[in-house]
């Protein structure tokens, strides 16, 4: 398949032979958009494309415009999440959807919820720990954990067991080496997913956390500190929890796919 195809070159290749009619149809729905007249082009074939949900930033939108882009991407895709979310968008989200069939899971922890009309993602057999040094990056964990589950992966936790009483660290990590990748969040200096990174022979994702004040507070410290590891440390921006735990099911699946 060739990289960014357009619908002019699958046609191109469903006629020369070089896709079937099965491979043809997967190509065009990955290349679906919807529109939201006036407000968002939706991708609608991202969890074909790329395996991974088309996840709505909530923050900065306002909340009727939320309801609109959530409501036609569920026609579109039977399921989607959105993350960063105020109490203000989850009312409106929750004022436009009525009494209809919709299901709405809000999980107010990880400051995101889940619209579906269909069945939970399937299991997949991808495994991802997420830890967090403090219980301040519980918020940033959570997005991970529920893009994790999204994708179809087993999550296991091990919260506050940062390096202020290390010694926590050492017995939460016996439930969590089956994992297949390990993601660590972490704010002020940033030390734990160096430190988790030098004890296991899983890959870790290191989360910058915006927690920290003074000098190089809101998660630039411990940014910094990740990037500068000397440990073997993939590293995402600050606060991005959808990103880590996207990262780590794809990692986590694809494991688990050879297994």
């Amino acid at each position: 398949m060739l990289p960014n195809a357009t619908l002019r070159d699958v046609l191109r290749l469903y006629r020369n032979g070089e896709l079937s009619e099965g491979e043809t149809l997967a190509a065009i729905e990955g290349l679906r958009i919807e529109m939201v007249e006036g407000m968002a082009r939706i991708d609608a074939g991202r969890s074909v494309r790329c395996g991974m949900p088309e996840v709505v930033l909530a923050e900065g939108k306002d909340p009727a415009t939320l309801a609109e882009i959530m409501v036609t991407h569920l026609a579109a895709a039977g399921r989607c999440i959105a993350t960063r979310v105020s109490p203000e968008h989850v009312e409106a989200v929750k004022a436009r959807i009525g009494s209809s069939d919709i299901r709405m899971e809000y999980r107010e922890a990880a400051r995101a919820f889940v619209l579906a009309t269909g069945s939970a993602p399937e299991p997949r057999g991808g495994v991802v720990a997420v830890i967090t040094a403090g219980t301040s990056d519980i918020r940033v964990a959570e997005e991970v954990r529920l893009i994790a589950e999204e994708m179809g992966c087993e999550v296991r936790t091990a919260y506050d067991v940062g390096v202020a009483g290390i010694h926590r660290l050492f017995t939460a990590l016996k439930a969590l080496i089956p994992a297949h990748v390990f993601v660590v969040a972490a704010g002020r200096e940033g030390t734990l997913p160096s430190i988790v990174a030098g004890l296991v022979d899983r890959p870790v994702i290191g989360v910058p956390v915006s927690t920290g004040y003074g000098y190089m507070g809101g998660g630039e410290a411990a940014l910094a500190s990740m990037l500068q590891s000397c440990s073997v440390l993939g590293v995402v921006n600050i606060d991005a929890g959808f990103t880590a735990g996207a990262f780590a099911a794809q990692i986590a699946n694809l494991v688990a796919e050879h297994e």
